[in-house]
């Protein structure tokens, strides 16, 4: 799927794939090496992070039922946890570098090419 940032009019992912279940948000990203530049893997049901076990930091995007940006998280990396954003119904998992390169801010509307909420 694709997301694209409406308020600034900029890709943030091409090929972006939903977790939606239990096994796969769990999973998330553990046993990757990377993001390439495009991806994203979007978490639905998700106010928080961890990047327990992870091999790579990564940009997050925590996205409320309305599709708004309600969280940024820039470069986080390995064995961190993220803020809580309990407006968040899913976050958006992107390479680093990322939210600034699509101008991303907070309450920026959001548009994906497959309904996530």
């Amino acid at each position: 799927m694709e997301i694209f940032n409406k308020s600034k009019n900029t890709v943030i992912a091409q090929n972006a794939r939903l977790a939606d279940t239990f096994g796969a948000r769990m999973k998330g990203l553990l046993g990757r090496v990377e993001l390439r530049a495009g991806e994203a893997l979007v978490i639905t049901k998700c106010q928080s992070i961890h990047m327990f076990f992870m091999r790579f930091a990564i940009d997050a995007i925590f996205v409320d039922g309305n599709n708004r940006v309600v969280g940024l998280v820039e470069g986080i990396k390995p064995f961190r946890l993220s803020p809580i954003f309990f407006r968040a119904k899913y976050v958006i998992e992107l390479k680093p570098g990322t939210i600034a390169a699509a101008k991303t801010s907070l309450h920026d509307q959001l548009e994906s090419s497959t309904s996530i909420v």
